[in-house]
């Protein structure tokens, strides 16, 4: 069976869980390949090995962490030379799309960005996208080399699959490219407990009817009770109510949870664009002919103040 290189994201060995969503996709079209890269690299042998890796290529260096994507894009090639894969899939973060587009370039292939499903065709993987600010789907495939794929978060569920996992060691020389852009500082994040939101199961987001950044508390609190992660529309982030890292929508983050929760968003565009393919929608806004509702599987239409904190509060008793 043809192998599929699956370009690992973790953080010091622990494996995000877009990488895993990967695998599952992988194994419908070939025996999967991970490549790890970094400081842990070799740690992710296992739980790759548990969702079925056949084998884990490894390679540590200071210039994964000194520099940007190039040594990433450079290791990511290596790889391919040894392997000779039928398709190289990529989580489809900023930092992903960077890699992968950079790989397609140098091995003359076509890229498949932000993918929803893959599946196995007579000519090769075809993948489905969300297109045009999801007014449409399509499903396509690359005709021109080995195809690139970049896959959204919760595009497929994280399943169990035993198999070898073999640790190999991948031999790595890095282009002058490499050292061309070098990290001189960094800042830590502020810790919230919260999931990240691009892989979150589900996302509670406040829009322009929250009504300012204080109020962005009864949010917060209905995200807790429920171990979502917080978003925001454009006009949130534009009045200064919500960091711009949690915006969702065309300019911001484009999300597919379980379960997206609207509260006080009237649903341009824009921001359907980044939440459309949310499995199950729920909008709570005030006016009942706001276009979110068009979209919904379930609407209330109520005054978000009332309706939030009583929904908080249920959450609660069923809980406890």
């Amino acid at each position: 069976m043809a192998e599929v290189l699956v370009y690992v994201d973790h953080v010091d060995g622990a494996v995000r869980k877009p990488t895993l969503e990967l695998l599952t996709l992988a194994r419908r079209i070939g025996d999967p390949v991970a490549v790890a890269l970094g400081n842990g690299a070799a740690d992710t042998a296992p739980v790759l090995a548990e969702h079925g890796a056949v084998r884990v290529l490894t390679h540590d260096a200071a210039e994964y962490t000194d520099y940007l994507v190039v040594p990433k894009v450079d290791a990511l090639k290596a790889a391919y030379d040894a392997v000779s894969p039928a398709a190289v899939l990529v989580p489809s973060s900023a930092e992903g799309k960077e890699i992968a587009a950079r790989l397609a370039l140098r091995i003359g292939s076509g890229i498949i960005t932000d993918a929803i499903d893959l599946t196995d065709g007579d000519e090769g993987p075809v993948a489905t996208q969300s297109v045009f600010a999801a007014a449409f789907t399509t499903r396509s495939r690359v005709s021109r080399g080995i195809p690139v794929i970049t896959v959204k978060p919760n595009a497929a569920p994280v399943e169990a699959a035993p198999a070898a996992g073999d640790v190999e060691a991948l031999t790595v020389a890095f282009s002058d490219q490499a050292t061309g852009t070098k990290v001189t500082a960094r800042t830590p994040r502020e810790a919230t407990g919260r999931p990240e939101l691009t892989e979150a199961a589900i996302v509670v987001s406040g829009g322009r009817g929250v009504n300012g950044a204080e109020n962005f508390a009864i949010i917060e609190t209905l995200a807790d009770e429920l171990g979502a992660a917080v978003g925001a529309s454009r006009a949130a982030v534009d009045a200064g109510w919500y960091p711009h890292t949690n915006q969702v929508g065309q300019t911001g983050k484009s999300v597919s949870p379980q379960l997206y929760i609207a509260a006080g968003i009237s649903g341009a565009i824009q921001h359907r664009a980044g939440m459309q393919t949310s499995k199950t929608i729920v909008a709570v806004n005030k006016d009942a002919e706001a276009p979110i509702f068009d979209l919904v599987d379930y609407g209330i239409v109520g005054d978000l103040f009332a309706v939030v904190p009583q929904l908080t509060e249920e959450i609660k008793t069923r809980k406890g």
